[in-house]
């Protein structure tokens, strides 16, 4: 099979900035000549993730990911090289040749396609249906007297699925697509009478879901009349959606969500599209589920503070307190919204209207400890002294968890004036419970965070000589083509390290067919994702401009004498071995051994 040519796919990278394609999933910021950022591939709360400009190239120097504009498409989204590469031809205009964007539909998931094919045309024939038949008007009527404007159909692209068992069947199948894939993503069901297939989707309003990239991949449809059960219908999990990973609105809502550094997160679609209608325009959604680690490590991927507005029924108080906890421990600034007994943020706005929503619910929002408070107090009897008690040591334990001394004073206070204590025995209360959460977190699971980072640079700065050598001398290698042979030709027994090696000869090669330094252009030639990795971490490395003649001999004398001095090591012990057997003889030979061999080394 053909593959696209090397200098289309140059032209591809090379009009692709790395820092601007970075920047739509990790919020970076400059310092010196790189940007840093937290890690999109690894949970931590120190910035870690560095993105160099000049090279085109990202690593992360807690976990070694690493590599150019393409490699962290394919590990970010999955995509193939191929997927990459069309991806980014699209965004910056690039025509690929026909041959070869057969050959991305032949070398990609042809069901995950066909799926996708599938329900981009439904969104479009449901939208249609809705706008613009007899059938869908009752649906229109309806959604225009619970307030959707049209701005908010056309932009959520909402849809209706006419009261047939046949419409969204008999559409696929005059187009030649698979329904047995459309009955694998929940869009078709068969009867088991006659094996006929039925639509599962029927007098519903739909709601397109999306993932981050804008492509149709699940629906949610509300029953119109009412006569049918369940009230929603979604589409089930399949090979192209993933509940516990997709947010409701991202594609729509990202540019403004990491313009403003903040989000609103609802907990189905309906209170997203309404709380649009009311002005917020960076709203998203879980969709049927609760609030994942995936979910809150993507919306920390593209804002810092995060508010949360679920229902005020017990179920969405419980979703909220968890979903904090989540967001919180990915590093996000949280607030948790209060919606009114027995009310969602689609029932408020329709009652209340959008001025009222956007002042009493999201701009009144509660800190988290303030929603604590509340939770903690909900079903206590807190003039009875047992109850009491308890609902102060769960908040003496809250307390003792915030990170800024004026948070917890602050609070403390709050408790000591609303109970009548003393201050300074919950400040020792609150100490005590400080240390004991403490001893408990060092004696749990040590997590990958600041202190791996710390642990992962230290353990490399303190590399054995010979390793250190190797990649200082790998770095030079990278950054001039004239050092690279020069240290072919001196380094003739080349390097002690496997990989080393391995990417000196990617090099060479590289070099050989006449390319010029460029990392980022190097990396597409490697094919081991181990190798591409350690070769971002040597292209990361901070190294003088030039590399004298000094310095190289150095290098070289350390490396090349590396596998005489292990020798010599083996020796000393076999010399220490022969004196414990009483062995004097022969100790004395390997003594005259060791003298001979170091004095090869001078």
């Amino acid at each position: 099979m053909e593959r696209i040519p090397e200098d289309l796919i140059e032209k591809v990278r090379s009009s692709n900035d790395i820092v601007d394609v970075i920047s739509d999933y990790v919020p970076l910021k400059k310092q010196g000549r790189n940007y840093f950022g937290l890690c999109p591939f690894h949970g931590e709360k120190s910035p870690s993730f560095s993105v160099s400009p000049e090279k085109q190239i990202y690593h992360c120097f807690g976990c070694g990911a690493g590599g150019n504009v393409f490699s962290f498409l394919m590990n970010i989204e999955g995509y193939s090289f191929i997927e990459a590469v069309t991806h980014l031809g699209k965004k910056s205009a690039i025509e690929l040749p026909q041959i070869h964007q057969q050959n991305f539909s032949e070398k990609s998931s042809d069901e995950k396609r066909a799926m996708a094919e599938i329900h981009e045309l439904l969104a479009k024939l449901y939208h249609h249906c809705l706008l613009h038949t007899k059938q869908g008007r009752p649906a229109l009527e309806y959604l225009e007297n619970r307030g959707f404007t049209r701005e908010s159909i056309e932009r959520f692209q909402i849809g209706f699925a006419p009261d047939s068992w046949e419409t969204a069947s008999q559409f696929l199948q005059k187009r030649g697509l698979d329904l047995n894939t459309a009955e694998k993503a929940g869009l078709i069901g068969k009867r088991q009478s006659d094996g006929k297939p039925y639509d599962r989707f029927r007098n519903r309003v739909m709601f397109p879901i999306w993932d981050r990239t804008g492509t149709v991949v699940a629906f949610g449809g509300r029953v119109l009349d009412g006569k049918d059960e369940p009230k929603y219908l979604n589409s089930p999990e399949s090979k192209i959606f993933h509940k516990g990973k997709t947010l409701y609105g991202l594609n729509l809502s990202r540019a403004e969500m990491r313009q403003k550094q903040h989000a609103v997160i609802f907990e189905g679609y309906v209170d997203t599209i309404a709380a649009f209608r009311a002005g917020v325009t960076n709203g998203v959604a879980t969709l049927g589920t609760s609030l994942t680690d995936d979910h809150a490590a993507i919306l920390r991927r593209n804002v810092q503070s995060v508010t949360i507005c679920y229902d005020s029924d017990r179920a969405g108080v419980e979703a909220a307190f968890r979903a904090s906890e989540i967001l919180t421990k990915q590093g996000c600034t949280v607030k948790i919204s209060q919606m009114p007994d027995g009310m969602d943020p689609d029932d408020y706005i329709s009652k209340f209207g959008s001025e009222s929503f956007l002042k009493d619910i999201i701009g009144a929002s509660l800190t988290v400890m303030a929603f604590k408070i509340q939770y903690y107090r909900r079903g206590k009897n807190l003039r009875d002294e047992g109850e009491r008690m308890i609902y102060i040591e769960e908040i003496i334990k809250e307390i003792a968890r915030l990170p800024k001394a004026v948070e917890r004073d602050h609070y403390l206070r709050q408790i000591a004036s609303e109970f009548n204590l003393s201050l300074e025995a919950l400040k020792q209360q609150q100490t005590q419970t400080f240390k004991q959460l403490q001893r408990s977190k060092d004696n749990g699971p040590k997590k990958r965070d600041n202190n791996f980072r710390i642990q992962t640079l230290l353990q490399k700065s303190l590399l054995p000589r010979n390793l250190n050598a190797e990649r200082i001398v790998l770095a030079h290698m990278l950054k001039s083509e004239d050092a690279a042979f020069l240290i072919q030709e001196k380094l003739s027994t080349g390097f002690n390290v496997e990989e080393h090696n391995a990417i000196a000869a990617y090099l060479y090669a590289f070099y050989e067919e006449g390319n010029k330094p460029n990392v980022g252009l190097f990396m597409q030639r490697i094919d081991d994702d181990k190798l591409r990795k350690l070769a971002s971490e040597l292209a990361m490395l901070t190294i003088s401009e030039e590399l004298n003649e000094i310095e190289l001999a150095d290098y070289i004398r350390i490396i090349s004498s590396y596998p005489l001095l292990r020798e010599i090591q083996e020796k000393e012990k076999q010399q220490e071995d022969a004196i414990r057997r009483n062995e004097i003889k022969l100790a004395a030979q390997i003594a005259q051994d060791i003298m001979r061999m170091k004095r090869s080394l001078k």
